[in-house]
């Protein structure tokens, strides 16, 4: 290895460093003593199993592994390969999945899964071109699918590896505007051999060492090749562009509790935020919190309903969500009111609810609103 080559001037940029280096004997040598023993990988030697790939690719996107991990337990010992979760009902795969987020992902997962079974005999395709046309899989998942389930060289690249990258190359464009660079370097790091293990390694790298902040450079294997290092600006990458304040929008929630216990939900439309999950019915989300007189025209029961004190607040990935909350007790004969929406509606033992497909925002609506009874 030649080390750190010369910089190059990027005329927008600044300095970086193009060329390529081969850094995959260093890093796979590293990788092979310090790797991370996660539940989806295979022992050395071992081959890897493409469902479990598949499925850990799908529930780390923009989540932890920490929490990642106990999904992913639950979802192999309910639907153990691709064949058992096609069959499975969507219900019950949103129900498994609440809690993690970004629910388009477990309807695609279970798209994905019908789609393998009906038109590649439940086999998942080998190569990054054929893996992309499958519902819920971009070109990160197609790479991190052919190259570690399968061997392909192919180069995915997550957060961690963009990091990484950013910091050997000194690539000081911000994100994401820099994306596209930062992926052609990548693919110029890919082997031609071991590239599942590199692609992993590269992960584990940016998880444990380059982090992204107080980079444990003197532990790297990579720093003798890093160009951000050799000129000290690598806590200052990768660079990010501003980023907006988030929206705020508001809305009211009823939670009707029947003399029985159970407790109305609703289903969500199948298309958009949070598509066929299950709700505490609400007004809209709307920019301003509605007025009290207009939510009460619809109210899902007649009922003499009670506000309950402070509001519950949730974070999505582009707004800001506040929900006043309303609570009624009904009898168990009561009639919903809102006609359009009582095809999508249905009354849920409380002992039940853990078992429904609510998402998170929801379960802190029921907390909030069950708290004192």
């Amino acid at each position: 290895m030649a080390g750190v080559a010369k910089l190059q001037r990027n005329p927008r940029t600044g300095p970086y460093n193009p060329v390529a280096r081969d850094v995959a004997p260093p890093l796979l040598e590293w990788y092979d003593r310090e790797r991370r023993e996660l539940p989806w990988r295979m022992a050395p030697g071992e081959r890897a199993d493409p469902y479990r790939v598949w499925l850990s690719e799908i529930m780390l996107q923009q989540t932890t592994v920490k929490t990642v991990i106990p999904y992913y337990d639950k979802f192999l010992r309910l639907w153990p390969n691709v064949k058992s979760l096609a069959k499975a009902g969507l219900d019950d795969v949103l129900a498994a999945w609440a809690g993690l987020g970004y629910y388009s992902r477990a309807r695609n997962l279970h798209a994905c899964a019908k789609t393998v079974v009906a038109e590649h005999g439940g086999k998942f395709p080998s190569n990054e071109t054929t893996l992309a046309t499958l519902p819920g899989i971009g070109p990160y998942t197609a790479a991190a699918v052919a190259s570690i389930a399968f061997g392909e060289r192919a180069t995915p690249v997550d957060g961690n590896i963009e990091r990484v990258v950013a910091r050997l190359f000194a690539v000081r464009e911000p994100l994401p505007l820099a994306k596209p660079a930062l992926r052609s370097l990548a693919a110029t790091l890919t082997p031609l051999t071991r590239t599942g293990d590199f692609a992993q390694a590269m992960m584990d790298l940016g998880a444990t060492i380059c982090t992204p902040k107080s980079p444990s450079c003197l532990m790297c294997p990579l720093k003798n090749e890093c160009t951000a290092r050799a000129i000290g600006i690598e806590a200052k990458l990768p660079a990010r562009s501003p980023k907006g304040q988030k929206p705020n929008r508001f809305g009211i929630a009823f939670i009707a509790l029947r003399e029985d216990g159970a407790v109305l939900l609703r289903r969500r439309p199948d298309n958009g935020l949070l598509g066929g999950m299950m709700e505490i019915p609400s007004t809209e989300w709307m920019d301003m919190l509605p007025a009290t007189t207009d939510a009460m025209h619809i109210v899902p029961v007649k009922a003499d309903w009670w506000k309950v004190p402070a509001t519950v607040r949730h974070v999505f990935t582009h707004f800001e969500l506040e929900l006043v909350v309303y609570r009624a007790v009904v009898s168990n004969d009561s009639e919903l009111t809102f006609w359009a929406d009582s095809p999508r509606c249905r009354w849920v033992p409380r002992r039940e609810l853990d078992a429904q497909a609510l998402p998170s925002v929801m379960r802190k609506v029921i907390a909030h609103g069950l708290r004192e009874m």
